[in-house]
């Protein structure tokens, strides 16, 4: 594999220009190459911005250059899909914004897809699963430290009622459970390490905007049950805990890490209670 990853972005949307690009240039094996916008301008003005040597005025040229080993795709949630598969036809590898889809049906035909082009890797973009504290924890409940693993609960919260953004548009796939929600059905999946056998739903929907804006579901595996909360019309909030038969794990800071910061998981069990304290990370470079 080649030293340096040269990556092109595929739209100037802000999680990409706040979030992931700065991560990926301080990498130690990447580079942010080009990016793209259907406004040439926009992403030219975004590429010197943050100091990127090429700018595109549309998604179809940037995935025409050859210097492009991957391409990170921070669309609005109805067109990761089709733009994903476009980029593996290109020859790409794909990292894609989750939710990877809007439907059960969009994700398998991606995966069809993906099937054509085993030389090509294509991950949804959950960064959370590699931040220390979640490898910690995944450790922990494997090695035993709360006996076997039968219950997690989680919370994922916050406010935002503005009908003009993204998140509030019904048809771009917006609402509580495709913004936040997939978070908590992402770890429940990971830390019980198979598919739930069944799954029950509750979801209030926004009079108006028509998305689910308090939406509450319980996942039932093999060994336990998962429940979880998600709210985009509620005070700020995530909380994680997770409970076996001789203990539990409570994560105070889930999701939105903050790179400048030090994060830290409960660990209580019938040897005690301690704290594991981790440090400042930026979840998205690692």
């Amino acid at each position: 594999m080649k030293k340096i990853i040269n990556w092109g972005i595929l739209s100037t949307a802000n999680i990409g220009t706040k979030k992931v690009i700065p991560a990926i240039q301080n990498s130690y094996n990447s580079k942010v190459l080009a990016i793209c916008s259907r406004n040439l301008s926009q992403a030219t003005s975004v590429a010197k911005l943050l100091d990127i040597e090429r700018a595109y005025g549309s998604y179809s040229e940037i995935l025409e250059d050859k210097d492009i080993d991957a391409i990170y795709i921070p669309l609005p949630n109805q067109m990761h899909v089709e733009w994903a598969i476009k980029c593996l036809k290109a020859g790409k590898h794909v990292l894609c914004e989750k939710p990877i889809g809007v439907s059960s049906e969009e994700a398998k035909s991606l995966l069809n897809a993906s099937t054509k082009f085993p030389q090509l890797k294509i991950m949804e973009a959950f960064m959370y699963r590699f931040h220390p504290q979640w490898i910690k924890t995944k450790e922990l409940i494997e090695s035993g430290a709360i006996g076997g693993l039968r219950s997690i609960h989680s919370f994922f919260s916050y406010y935002n009622a503005d009908p003009a953004n993204i998140r509030n548009k019904k048809e771009y796939g917006g609402g509580a459970m495709m913004d936040i929600g997939c978070y908590c059905v992402s770890l429940s999946r990971f830390l019980f390490a198979e598919e739930p056998i069944s799954v029950v739903g509750n979801v209030e929907n926004d009079p108006i905007m028509q998305i689910d804006r308090l939406s509450s579901g319980m996942l039932n595996f093999s060994r336990g049950t998962a429940t979880f909360t998600c709210s985009t019309q509620l005070s700020p909030y995530q909380r994680v805990q997770i409970l076996g038969t001789t203990g539990r794990i409570e994560i105070e800071l889930p999701f939105n890490t903050l790179p400048e910061k030090e994060t830290k998981i409960n660990l209580i069990n019938q040897a005690g209670s301690e704290v594991l304290t981790f440090e400042a990370v930026d979840q998205y470079t690692i």
